[in-house]
C-alpha cells in the first residue's frame, strides 16, 4: 500500500490517548505479517494499549530505529470543517486528526516496508510504534526497557515528529509538578487565626518567578532554542470555597521546560527547601496540622545530539540537509538517547498544524518522506 492509502487507514482509528490503540496496532501487526515480519507487542499494565516492535533485516547487528507514537490529542470542543477521523483531501493537503502528528510518518514507514525487504539490508531497521506520547511520553518507556535488555543496541533512532523533514538535534525536557498547600480554615473576620493556603501558594509561585528570572540570565542561554533559556510557569491553580472563609486548601500545577544539560529537578528541590525551611514553620506556628506537599505529574528528558555524531551525519545523508535545528516541544527522543541510542528528530509535516482543528499534512511532505526512506534502504544495503 502507498503511504497515502495507509494514512487513510491509520486516521480511521480514533487513537485519542484516553482510549485504546489496540485496533490500530493489530492492523499494523497484520500488515507486517503479510510480508512475513513478526511484530512483538508490549502491552500496558491494564492491557488496553500496546507498543509495537518489529525488525526488518539481520537480527544480531546494530540497526536503525524508526520511531513514532500512535496516539493523538482529542478533538473535543474543536471546530472541524471535516470529519476528524475520516481522511479528506483538499488543495494538495490530507486532513484528519493525526495526519501531521504523527500518523503521516507512520504511514511512510509502513509504505517503505517492501523497499526495506528488497534492499537487502546489511543492518536492520526496527519499527517502534508507541502509545501515550501525548500525555507525557509514558508508553514508550516499557518498550525502551525491553530494548535495553537486548544483546545488541541500535546505532541510531529517527523520531518522526513533524519537522518538515528538517533534521532536529535538540529539544527541551519537561518536569511537571502539582503542589498542594494544606492550611487551616477560619472565619475571615478572624483571618490571622487561620492559615491561608492561597496566600502561601502565592509565595511559592512568586519564588518560581524568581527562579525563572535567574534561568533567563545571559550565561544560562542557548541561542539554538526559542526561547533560548529554560522556562518555568504555573498553568493551573485552584483553592478556596467562599470569600468569608480563610481557605484551607490550594493546589497549583507548574512545569519546567529545561534546556538539555539542565536538570529541572533543581527547581523542584529549591522550591521544596523554601517550603520546608521557611513556609511550613510559619504555617505551623499558627496551626500544627498544616503542610505543603509536592506530587510528580510528568517528566521526560531533553535531547542534545552532537552535530558531529554518526546519527547526525546519517540524517544529513538521508535528507541532504545540514541546517540542524531544535524544536520547543518535547519528544520521545530524549528517552531513547538516555537509554544509549543516539537520536534525531525528523519527520514530514509541520507542527504548526498539530493539535488544531482541520489538522493536515501536505501530500508533497509524504512524498518527500517516502523518498527519504528509499535513501535509507539504499544506505543500509551499501
Amino acid at each position: 500500500m502507498q503511504s497515502r492509502a495507509l494514512l487513510e487507514r491509520l486516521i480511521s482509528f480514533p487513537t485519542v490517548s484516553r482510549d485504546s490503540n489496540l485496533a490500530l496496532i493489530e492492523f499494523v501487526r497484520g500488515y507486517l505479517a503479510e510480508f512475513g515480519i513478526e511484530a512483538e507487542l508490549i502491552e500496558s499494565d491494564d492491557g488496553r494499549k500496546a507498543n509495537l516492535w518489529a525488525t526488518i533485516g539481520p537480527e544480531h547487528v546494530a540497526g536503525v530505529v524508526l520511531s513514532g507514537h500512535t496516539d493523538v490529542v482529542p478533538v473535543d470542543g474543536q471546530d472541524w470543517s471535516v470529519e476528524p477521523f475520516e481522511m479528506s483531501e483538499r488543495d494538495g493537503r490530507l486532513y484528519g486528526r493525526g495526519a501531521c502528528d504523527m500518523k503521516g510518518y507512520l504511514a511512510c514507514v509502513l509504505a517503505a516496508v517492501p523497499k526495506f525487504l528488497e534492499a537487502p539490508l546489511s543492518r536492520p531497521i526496527h519499527l517502534a510504534f508507541s502509545y501515550d506520547e501525548e500525555v507525557g511520553c509514558l508508553g514508550v518507556r516499557s518498550l525502551i526497557e525491553a530494548l535495553e535488555r537486548r544483546p545488541v543496541k541500535p546505532i541510531a533512532c529517527i523520531i518522526g515528529e513533524p519537522t518538515e523533514l528538517r533534521p532536529v538535534l535538540g529539544h527541551k525536557g519537561k518536569l511537571g509538578v502539582r503542589c498542594r498547600v494544606h492550611g487551616a480554615a477560619c472565619h475571615s473576620a478572624y483571618a490571622p487565626r487561620g492559615v491561608n493556603a492561597i496566600e502561601y501558594a502565592a509565595k511559592l509561585i512568586q519564588r518560581l518567578g524568581e527562579i525563572q528570572t535567574r534561568l533567563a540570565a545571559p550565561e544560562r542561554r542557548d541561542e539554538r532554542f526559542d526561547p533560548p533559556f529554560s522556562t518555568v510557569q504555573t498553568g493551573v491553580i485552584e483553592g478556596g470555597n467562599a470569600l468569608n472563609i480563610v481557605p484551607a486548601e490550594c493546589r497549583f500545577d507548574w512545569e519546567v521546560r529545561a534546556l538539555p544539560g539542565f536538570d529541572p529537578r533543581e527547581v523542584e528541590e529549591e522550591l521544596k527547601r523554601y517550603a520546608d525551611d521557611e513556609l511550613v514553620p510559619a504555617m505551623r506556628a499558627v496551626a500544627e496540622r498544616t503542610s505543603i506537599e509536592f506530587e510528580p505529574l510528568q517528566a521526560y528528558p531533553g535531547l542534545g545530539t552532537d552535530a558531529d555524531s554518526p546519527v547526525a551525519r546519517l540524517i544529513q545523508t538521508l535528507t541532504g540537509r545540514s541546517d540542524f535545528g531544535t524544536v520547543p516541544y518535547g519528544t520521545e527522543g530524549g528517552l531513547f538517547d538516555q537509554a544509549g541510542v543516539p537520536t534525531v528528530v525528523c519527520g514530514p509535516g509541520c507542527m504548526d498544524q498539530g493539535h488544531k482543528p482541520d489538522e493536515f499534512i501536505e501530500i508533497q511532505q509524504l512524498e518527500a518522506c517516502d523518498a527519504m526512506f528509499e535513501r535509507l534502504a539504499r544506505h543500509l544495503a551499501s
